[in-house]
């Protein structure tokens, strides 16, 4: 139950207490009590903090009109405390009321007078800063029904002596720093009607003995740390009518005997770690309003005797393991409003029963595993303003019906197996502001009724086969915050129009057929937070007033035809946190002001026509992670700064002209995880693709040239190669000359026939 709720029930339980209790009480003389009970107020006053700052000026023994709308005026002495702020009397002038609720109070109760009010009925001391403990001596106040100390920062045990305060109807201990279990003893307290201890740190089990509070109506222990199985007990609280235990850590399956509750109007235990199924006696309350099960562990089929909660109007079963198919039943539901049966295992079909929910606003079937056609019947829910079927399993065509669902605010059909057109009366009343369909098998324009739909803030239709000239289909939307159309088989140029959504931070429109050049309007894009124009056909250059995207965290321009300089205006795109040039016609050198980049953690550059050196600039960027130029005419040295990259995981600068050694600063890059290490295992090991294809570049790597380091050479260095070259080559050719004879010589005394046979 929401917060602002409970507050409005715990108010009208004050007033009705106190105006029981102020209808009894007169005005008194002066008396000894009276006395007493002064004595010990202003006592617990001096021990406040900033006490002058707060509304208590009015407590003071020195002559004072002060009175408030909770104090009746004493005609005899304004020193009675009858009249100080905050306080009723009895006609013998005893204190039975205390109200003091956001009065900016700072301090403790250990010096609070429980024993000097023997009259007090009503205590409320909520919404101020009061910490320490309750001290156990407010079992003193044994008269007491109201007391109301939530909202302050009391931390500690709840005392077990709370437990003789038998007369207590209202006990709010809610929204403080408790820390301890919840007392057994508070199960005593018969006469209670409402048990506050919400948004606390208790810990422990839920004591069985609260099933003793016959009276109970209202109990609330959200927002703790409590733990263990739901006591079966509490379904002998047959007045109940709020149970709250949501938020915290309790285990086991849901009691039957919660069926028990004929009372209950809500009940919500969600976000605990419940298990088992759902029980069917849950059927049995009839006066339920809100039903709240959901981010459990709860399984099982949903049972169709929900459907005898008649005014039910909230049912929460999100976040479960629920399985089998939605129950028919659910559709007789006519004052629901709200349905999640998302992020479960649900199967089978929608039943068409669902589209009798007239009073519906919010159906949310996501998550699940449902197949089959979507009802036409969904059609018919004309209060629907949030319908949720992403990720599930829907096939055949998406209803036409679902056009004329005139309030729909938001409308999520992504990752299913959709076929067909889009619904063509989509947004015809210009309601519609988020709409999802990516990830289907769409075909078809889009409907004209989106071209004006003025209430748009994000559409996704990705990842289908729609088609259509962008320019034409879409119109201009001021609220429009994020937009992609990316890999559908859109055409046509980008609309300068665009530029005329000032809301717009985020366009993704790669994979289409785009074409033409980027145009200067471009430029008015300034709330543009990430821009992806990839894998498109755009040809010509990056326009200056690119420069103009100050606020540009990812900028996408890879696999177009984009040609020429990188300008300089470039360089104010300063945020910039991931830029993809790769595949275009960039020639050129790779500008300097890419230095300007220090946020960049991802840069791609390869496969264009950039040729000079490596900019020693690129090595200021000490978030890059991934950096890869490959592919281009880059010439020179690898510049020895590139070790400040130390956040460097992927490096390619394969097939370049690179020339020189590699750095031994690549030594200390240890996050590299895709390149070359010198010198190192890692290195001789690392994968040559990262720099092949330079054929100057030379170092001790499997795959390229070793480098050859040899002297300076003197200037008699030529002289003496020339005296000592020159005389072996002379000496060796007169050798080999000589042999030469010999051999021939010595042939031709083995076989003296050989003239004869040349000359015949």
């Amino acid at each position: 139950m929401a917060l602002t709720s409970l507050k409005k029930v715990f108010s009208l339980f004050s007033l009705v207490a106190l105006a029981i209790l102020h209808s009894s009480f007169d005005v008194a003389s002066l008396s000894v009590n009276e006395e007493a009970e002064m004595d010990a107020l202003l006592n617990w006053k001096a021990s406040l903090q900033n006490e002058t700052q707060s509304p208590l000026t009015s407590w003071t023994l020195l002559p004072n009109n002060a009175t408030n709308s909770l104090s009746y005026q004493n005609t005899s002495s304004s020193s009675s405390p009858c009249s100080w702020f905050g306080i009723s009397c009895t006609q013998a002038g005893s204190i039975t009321t205390l109200n003091l609720t956001n009065s900016g109070l700072k301090g403790t109760l250990h010096d609070f007078p429980f024993s000097s009010l023997p009259s007090l009925a009503y205590l409320d001391l909520s919404m101020n800063e009061l910490f320490g403990t309750i001290p156990p001596e407010i079992s003193h106040l044994s008269k007491l029904k109201y007391l109301d100390l939530a909202f302050n920062n009391f931390s500690g045990a709840i005392p077990p002596q709370i437990g003789l305060l038998i007369n207590l109807e209202i006990l709010s201990l809610a929204e403080n720093q408790l820390n301890s279990s919840i007392p057994p003893e508070i199960g005593q307290l018969k006469s209670l009607n409402a048990l506050s201890l919400f948004a606390n740190n208790l810990r422990g089990s839920i004591p069985a003995s609260l099933g003793n509070l016959s009276n109970l109506i209202q109990l609330y222990v959200n927002d703790n740390v409590l733990l263990n199985s739901i006591p079966a007990s509490l379904g002998d609280l047959s007045n109940l009518a709020y149970l709250t235990l949501y938020n915290n850590l309790l285990s086991a399956s849901i009691p039957p005997e919660i069926g028990n509750l004929s009372n209950l109007l809500e009940l919500d235990i969600s976000n605990n770690n419940l298990t088992g199924p759902i029980p069917y006696s849950i059927g049995n309350l009839e006066m339920l309003t809100l039903l709240q099960v959901f981010k459990n562990h709860l399984n099982g089929s949903i049972p169709p005797e929900i459907g005898n909660l008649k005014y039910l109007q909230l049912l929460g079963l999100q976040k479960n393991n629920f399985s089998g198919s939605i129950p028919m039943s659910l559709g007789v539901l006519s004052f629901l409003t709200v349905l999640q049966l998302n992020n479960n295992q649900l199967s089978g079909v929608v039943p068409k029963e669902l589209g009798n929910l007239k009073s519906i606003t919010t159906l949310d079937l996501s998550n699940n595993q449902i197949s089959g056609i979507v009802p036409i019947s969904l059609g018919n829910l004309s209060s629907l303003e949030f319908l949720y079927l992403r990720e599930n399993q829907f096939s055949g065509p998406i209803p036409q019906e679902i056009g004329n669902l005139t309030k729909l605010t938001t409308l999520q059909l992504n990752t299913n197996h959709f076929t067909g057109f889009l619904p063509q009366n989509l947004c015809q009343s210009g309601s519609l502001q988020n709409f999802s369909a990516y990830d289907n098998h769409l075909i078809g324009p889009i409907p004209k009724t989106l071209k004006t739909c003025m209430s748009l803030i994000r559409v996704r239709l990705e990842q289908n086969q729609l088609f259509g000239n962008l320019s034409e289909d879409f119109g201009v939307y001021r609220n429009l915050q994020y937009m992609d159309l990316s890999y559908n088989r859109f055409y046509g140029e980008i609309s300068h129009r665009w530029s005329r959504c000032p809301q717009l931070g985020t366009l993704l429109i790669a994979g289409n057929g785009f074409g033409g050049g980027i145009p200067p309007e471009i430029g008015n894009f300034t709330q543009l937070h990430v821009l992806d124009l990839s894998y498109n056909r755009l040809v010509g250059k990056l326009p200056k007033e690119f420069g103009k995207l100050t606020s540009l965290l990812t900028l996408k321009l890879n696999g177009n035809q984009l040609s020429g300089d990188i300008f300089p205006e470039f360089g104010s795109l300063t945020n910039l946190e991931y830029l993809d040039l790769s595949s275009n016609r960039f020639d050129n050198s790779i500008p300097r002001i890419i230095g300007n980049f220090l946020k960049l953690n991802y840069l791609n550059m390869s496969n264009n026509k950039f040729c000079h050196d490596i900019p020693v600039e690129i090595c200021n960027l000490a978030h890059l992670s991934q950096l890869d130029l490959s592919h281009n005419s880059l010439e020179g040295k690898i510049p020895s700064q590139i070790g400040n990259l130390q956040s460097l995981e992927m490096l390619n600068f394969s097939h370049n002209n690179l020339s020189g050694f590699i750095p031994i600063a690549f030594e200390e890059m240890h996050g590299l995880s895709y390149g070359p290490l010198p010198n190192t295992k890692a290195f001789q090991d690392a994968c040559i693709e990262a720099l092949r294809g330079n054929k100057r570049l030379c170092g001790n790597v499997t795959g390229l040239q070793p480098c050859v380091v040899g002297r300076p050479v003197s200037k008699t260095g030529p002289k003496i190669f020339l005296l000592i070259i020159f005389p072996l080559f002379g000496t060796l050719s007169l050798v080999l000359m000589f042999l030469g004879v010999f051999l021939i010589l010595q042939r031709n005394r083995k076989d003296p026939h050989i003239d004869q046979t040349t000359n015949t």
